[in-house]
């Protein structure tokens, strides 16, 4: 049995709305608005004209979603609960404990409520729809494959288990060759301690942030990290009842801003893979000023700030299959969907015509052979027939001789980036 642990924590100052909405609604309203700190500091109102992730379903794999709660009405879809084993992915538990995949949900896709949504809490990707997922107790497989199937481009898993399951393994690979991105988060004991399914190969793995833009003390780290978000003071929907609102803190609640910053994406650019959106998110990631001249990508920062205003914007070449993401050779191959019959009715065909086939190439190969010795021949001749003009092996100047051909290092896109792409945050609206 794996045993799971979410990656967040409600603080002290959490907020029951239906108490405070009824003694003064109007002022709570925009002090909600107000401390909602990240929307501003991700310059939420200019990403909204350009993508609010129309058409794009986010799984959220968790302990649940209240689809009722006024800031997520029509926005959650029906989803699966594979620790009771039905369709009902609702929340169980009667505190705030219970409340952590409403809160995500609603970082990610709360479309608030009142006069234009201004009311309540809003989420990076208002538009996008959340399938909610109770992964229960033997690990993420069936929930990863689950979200596959059903058709949802973006996984958000903002909770954590110690243990290495095989299983858990494949579906991260089956979800990446979907083109599936998994977001997860790098847990909240300030560790250098990424566990699963954060430090699978293929997952995008994320840490957060303060208000300040240096990384969240809390926040684990290590060669995983490839983002950071908010991740302190966030207010989100809560549990039990309707209108309740939370203040936490956690790189939970800075995974659900890099998922939602996915989506955002994923309803822009809906052709590309789940690797090119990752590059472009790592691509136009803010360095704040106190961290300047780090090396990138940063244990704890990554390659830095997720930015979504300008990994919508700017020109950003799609780059390859699975961009920044650290997939190994045996995990993009076993990524690889299997044959159908129609393919293993081809593959009985060509095993018929083998013979004939050998017959060809041996021939072939022979014709090959007499080729390439007519050239060789051709070519010490000449060469003779040049020590002889030039004087000796050195030949002209200005040309390689022998020995091991140069070529130049390759570079890796993704190691080092010579001028972060922003030294302020939060960036300049």
């Amino acid at each position: 049995m794996a045993f799971k642990r979410t990656a967040h924590a409600l603080s002290v100052t959490a907020l029951t709305g239906a108490l405070v909405l009824a003694a003064a609604p109007a002022s709570f309203a925009d002090q909600t608005r107000d401390d909602q700190w990240a929307l501003d500091a991700l310059q939420a109102e200019s990403v909204w004209k350009v993508s609010t992730g129309k058409g794009v379903t986010v799984a959220l794999v968790d302990d649940g979603v209240n689809a009722d709660h006024v800031d997520l009405k029509n926005n959650v879809l029906q989803g699966r609960d594979f620790e009771d084993n039905d369709d009902d992915a609702s929340p169980e538990g009667n505190d705030s404990a219970s409340g952590h995949g409403t809160a995500m949900a609603s970082i990610i896709a709360g479309h608030g409520h009142g006069s234009e949504g201004d009311d309540g809490v809003k989420g990076l990707a208002p538009d996008a729809k959340i399938l909610p997922i109770r992964s229960g107790t033997n690990g993420y497989a069936d929930a990863i494959r689950y979200a596959v199937d059903q058709d949802a481009s973006i996984i958000n898993i903002s909770e954590f288990q110690t243990q290495d399951l095989p299983q858990d393994r494949e579906a991260v690979a089956y979800a990446l060759a979907h083109n599936v991105l998994i977001v997860s988060s790098s847990g909240n004991s300030g560790s250098a301690n990424i566990n699963f399914p954060a430090k699978y190969p293929g997952v995008l793995t994320v840490g957060g942030v303060a208000n300040s833009g240096k990384v969240w003390e809390k926040s684990n780290y290590g060669p995983e990290v490839l983002l950071t978000a908010p991740a302190t003071r966030i207010v989100h929907a809560g549990w039990p009842g309707n209108s309740k609102l939370s203040i936490g803190d956690g790189t939970s609640d800075a995974t659900a801003y890099v998922s939602a910053a996915a989506a955002l994406i994923r309803a822009k650019f809906p052709d590309l893979t789940a690797g090119q959106i990752a590059n472009r998110l790592v691509k136009t990631a803010v360095i704040p000023a106190s961290a300047k001249g780090i090396s990138l990508p940063d244990p704890k920062y990554g390659y830095g700030i997720v930015n979504p205003l300008e990994a919508l914007t700017k020109d950003i070449p799609a780059g390859s299959q699975y961009g920044p993401l650290k997939v190994s050779g045996s995990e993009s191959s076993s990524a690889a969907p299997s044959a159908d019959e129609s393919d293993v009715g081809s593959a009985a065909d060509s095993k018929k015509e083998d013979p004939k086939q050998m017959l060809f190439l041996v021939a072939l190969g022979v014709v090959a052979l007499v080729v390439i010795g007519l050239i060789v021949l051709l070519i010490v001749k000449r060469s003779r027939r040049n020590k002889n003009n030039k004087g000796g092996p050195g030949g002209p100047a200005g040309y390689q001789q022998y020995g091991q051909p140069h070529f130049p290092p390759q570079q890796n896109p993704y190691q080092q980036q010579p001028t972060p792409h922003q030294d302020q945050w939060p960036p300049q609206q």
